[in-house]
């Protein structure tokens, strides 16, 4: 396989047993501030499922962007990661420009619409980014970036049409 070839294969199962079906259900955010990550991500408009305190050291809040079966959750004593440690979030969206202007709206500091030079996935950080959309509109080829006020990265994927199998 090429380094641009797509592969809709699936890993190889052991025989004679049922494949488990596994599905992401919630990504554990460090944050320094639970009230201050709490404002920031229902300001989103993301959906609060759970704000659960059982005692001075630990507290759960899990909040669930719109239209989205994984969540998030992140709290005291949920995670020994350092703040603002996760990295490339992904989020999925159809419009990338509107996604980008929602969250503006709602005071987010966005990178502008950007595509990477090598057409794949954005490199790490800011590297090989090229200003603008992709310049074929292709799904999973245009994005915008954004981070929580502890500095967990996010980014925006343009995704219009699944890859087959998808």
């Amino acid at each position: 396989m090429s380094s641009t070839d797509v592969t809709t294969e699936t890993s190889t199962e052991a025989v004679g047993v049922e494949p488990v079906e596994m599905k992401l259900e919630v990504v554990v955010l460090p944050v320094s501030d639970v009230d201050r990550a709490k404002q920031f991500y229902q300001r989103l408009g993301w959906r609060l499922d759970a704000d659960v305190r059982t005692g001075d050291d630990f507290r759960v809040v899990q909040l669930t962007p719109r239209g989205s079966t994984a969540s998030i959750i992140f709290g005291d004593g949920v995670t020994s990661a350092a703040p603002g440690s996760a990295d490339s979030l992904v989020l999925a969206v159809y419009d990338i420009d509107a996604a980008r202007d929602e969250l503006v709206g709602h005071g987010v500091d966005v990178s502008e619409v950007f595509h990477d030079a090598g057409g794949v996935f954005h490199h790490a950080g800011t590297e090989a980014r090229v200003p603008g959309p992709d310049p074929e509109r292709r799904s999973y080829a245009s994005w915008a970036s954004f981070s929580d006020p502890d500095g967990n990265g996010w980014v925006l994927q343009e995704l219009r049409t699944r890859l087959p199998g998808r």
